[in-house]
């Protein structure tokens, strides 16, 4: 019997890292004001480029993630044969990947975040699934590897549960 694990959206990790969004937006926002200025009536350009483009992706962002909350499906979805998660924009875009073509699982610090990095062997089977852009992010030139990243901040689970969880079924997958 094939055994399966979804992991759902925590919804208040959510609101928590909404409300992290909103007040940096608010902050950016702020500096628009200033660096426009309205204050002391000088024009700050470098800042206010800055801030406008920051204000705008931290804005898309926050309308994006707005968006998703009618989502009820699991954002993470292991089984015996492969996974699929959707925490990261680059593993949202990937998809399904199988277990016979993962090489190595780790956690790395990025940020405020600690991410669950799944390393593929085989690219080329993977190849057409991302943008040039995600493709370049995911892609080692060195090694011919693939890293495609996992984050437990909006989930039921903290990233070491998480790591254990890709970690089982890894080695599950290999018996």
């Amino acid at each position: 019997m094939e055994k399966e694990t979804k992991i759902y959206r925590n919804s208040k990790k959510t609101k928590k890292l909404l409300l992290t969004s909103i007040g940096v937006c608010i902050i950016l926002l702020i500096v628009i004001i200033y660096s426009a200025g309205i204050f002391d009536g000088e024009l700050k350009t470098k800042p206010l480029v800055f801030s406008s483009a920051a204000f705008l992706i931290m804005l898309i962002l926050l309308l994006k993630t707005l968006l998703s909350l009618k989502d009820k499906s699991p954002l993470i979805e292991l089984n015996n044969q492969n996974f699929y998660g959707k925490t990261t924009p680059l593993s949202k875009s990937f998809g399904i990947v199988n277990w016979e073509d993962v090489a190595d699982i780790q956690l790395q610090k990025s940020g405020g975040d600690t991410l669950v990095v799944v390393t593929l062997n085989n690219p080329e089977k993977y190849e057409g699934r991302l943008s040039k852009m995600l493709w370049n992010m995911a892609y080692n030139n060195t090694t011919n590897q693939l890293m495609l990243m996992y984050s437990s901040s909006e989930i039921d689970i903290d990233h070491n549960a998480l790591f254990d969880l890709f970690s089982n079924f890894w080695k599950k997958s290999t018996d």
